[in-house]
């Protein structure tokens, strides 16, 4: 096997570079094609054939195609370097671009929404592999606006909604940290620090926190008013001129997710508090005091610090994955070869961890910041997950590939468990198999309670907003947050008021977060039955993934025996998690 180096990735398969004249060919070829595209208004009549519907159908999918290639370009070319100021240039552009070409071909979606059943009907029934996609999209008929209301919805978007984000983005990802280490001053990234949060020593790790949120603290109140501003723009657009019933009901309704099923996730997770409490206070036990800090939440149980070198760890996960299936492996490995990773640690980089998946005909991108840990192996293992669904749906259309976000964080949580497994039965240090048992709770607890506990954050601070609330208000509202989600397990300082300034998702993507713990406890679910089923399990998880976005998620996970409206099934997912405590504490 190839002994993979650390790099940044390659967006050549995209563009060959932000100056290049095929860039620039690209935005001249988009407008032609959109002109071209709009001379067909006048076609679009309730009693259009369905042969020059689906020859639309074919040329609205060409020109999204070349859209999602240079929004892509531009996206990624920003988060290789949010300092750039040629990438900052270009994602604005772009921004401004996509949304012109949006509102020039908005008469399309606005016919086929406000079209009748019975030619609704007439027409999915030839769409193929597009049906999905033409179905959910009647699905925002009650919430859609006029033509010019809808233009300048798009317009606003790019100085209003996107601009906020952008600037957010630019501002916390130019932080540095300062941490002493021994008898050293580090300067440190994000990632970088937060190292030190799962480090052995709790002087480290209480330090790491402290400056992790003294930096976002001294811009809190800046970055309080931009998601303030966010959410206002949320509030009045969605409830103000939409008419959703809450601001959670837009990413419901995006995701196919009745308001019902996630509310029910969420009471559940907040009934299953005890859970995790109960996990803190065995690990409390096990590292010798009365009461956990937060500081102390991810601390390993042991103070074994063992390295996996990057390519080793691409070994791991290749493994892994091809234990479970060849095929998983060999989608894997594509994400390397094709030079589409990008795991160096950069000052300016962007923080974290994602897999983007710009059209179906190339293979996804992933980003990670690799830092040799245990956990970034996991990492590495979840990113890739990702992508393996993105290229199992590959034979999907551009509208239909993409899962809904809940289903999305199915393969990559699936991948890191299996991984794990691995881990667990190759490892010869009881001390560090302990260790590894460990943290599959720790990340149990910050994908599953965690999350839920933002999405119910977020559900209260829409309203706080709405009324009124100071930063500091909300702050303290975040902070109440915590203290009822840990309650006597874990003592909670006061600068973790200001970790709700320090989460992307709950900017960029309001909502987005009950994701997480919808697909670890579905993943859970699914794990299980692959443990009890063995290789008759595998067919029917492959042909899940294998679907993307080309069916309703309900419709999917009901093909795969789930009930998302049963509380027994989201319990189910908690029960397992309480069964590993119990063997923890014993």
């Amino acid at each position: 096997m190839a002994a993979y180096k650390q790099t940044s990735w390659e967006l050549t398969d995209l563009f060959p570079a932000i100056d290049s004249p095929e860039l620039e060919g690209a935005f001249t070829d988009l407008e032609a094609s959109v002109t071209a595209f709009e001379a067909h208004r006048s076609d679009l009549t309730s009693a259009i054939s369905t042969g020059a519907f689906m020859s639309l159908v074919k040329e609205m999918d060409v020109i999204v195609n070349k859209v999602q290639r240079l929004y892509a370009f531009a996206e990624l070319s920003f988060n290789q370097n949010t300092q750039d100021q040629a990438a900052q240039g270009l994602l604005q552009r772009a921004m401004q671009f996509v949304s012109e070409l949006q509102n020039k071909t908005l008469f399309f979606d606005l016919w086929w929404k406000a079209l009748d059943e019975d030619n609704a009907k007439r027409l999915l029934a030839v769409t193929g592999d597009y049906r999905y996609y033409f179905e959910a999209m009647r699905l925002f008929k009650p919430f859609t606006l006029t033509e010019p209301e809808e233009k300048v919805i798009n317009t606003k978007n790019v100085t209003g909604f996107n601009a906020m984000n952008m600037l957010y983005d630019s501002i916390t990802n130019r932080y540095t940290f300062k941490l002493k280490v021994g008898r050293k001053t580090l300067d440190l990234t994000r990632g970088e620090l937060m190292v030190y949060a799962r480090h052995h020593d709790a002087a480290l790790r209480e330090a790491a926190y402290k400056e992790l949120y003294r930096v976002y603290g001294q811009d809190g109140s800046i970055l309080g008013q931009i998601y303030q501003n966010i959410v206002r723009d949320w509030r009045n657009e969605n409830i103000g001129m939409r008419k959703y019933a809450s601001p959670i009901s837009v990413r419901n309704l995006t995701n196919d997710i009745p308001d019902d099923v996630v509310s029910l996730l969420l009471d559940v997770s907040q009934k299953n508090v005890g859970v995790f409490q109960g996990f803190f206070k065995a690990k409390a036990k096990i590292l010798g005091v009365d009461r956990l800090r937060r500081y102390d939440i991810y601390a390993p149980v042991s103070k074994s610090d063992k390295r996996y070198p990057y390519s080793k760890a691409a070994k791991m996960v290749f493994d892994s994955f091809k234990e479970f299936h060849p095929r998983f492996a060999k989608l894997a490995k594509r994400v390397f070869d094709e030079n589409h990773l990008d795991s160096e640690i950069r000052k300016g980089k962007t923080s974290g961890a994602f897999c983007a998946t710009a059209v179906p005909s190339l293979t996804p991108w992933v980003m990670l910041n690799y830092q040799s840990r245990s956990d970034d192996v996991t990492t590495m293992a979840h990113e890739l997950g990702h992508a393996i669904h993105a290229m199992l749906a590959e034979h999907h259309t551009v509208f239909t590939q993409h899962s809904c976000l809940p289903l999305a964080e199915t393969a990559s949580t699936f991948g890191e468990m299996m991984l794990v497994d691995r881990l667990l039965r190759e490892e010869p240090d009881p001390a560090v198999r302990r260790d590894i048992v460990f943290r599959q709770v720790d990340d149990a607890y910050a994908t599953i309670q965690r999350q839920a506990f933002f999405a119910l954050y977020e559900r209260e601070a829409h309203e706080m907003v709405i009324n009124g609330a100071s930063v500091d208000e909300m702050a303290a509202a975040y902070l109440e947050n915590l203290r009822t989600q840990f309650g006597d397990a874990v003592d909670v300082s006061d600068e973790f008021k200001w970790e709700w300034v320090s989460i992307p998702h709950i900017y960029n993507y309001p909502f987005y977060v009950y994701a997480y713990s919808f697909g670890q406890l579905l993943v859970l679910s699914l794990y299980k039955q692959f443990k009890e089923e063995g290789e008759s399990f595998k067919p029917r998880y492959i042909q899940l993934l294998a679907a993307g976005g080309s069916e309703a998620p309900i419709k999917i996970l009901s093909a795969a025996g789930i009930d998302v409206y049963s509380a027994a099934f989201w319990q189910g997912g908690f029960d397992v998690i309480a069964e590993m405590v119990k063997e923890l504490q014993g």
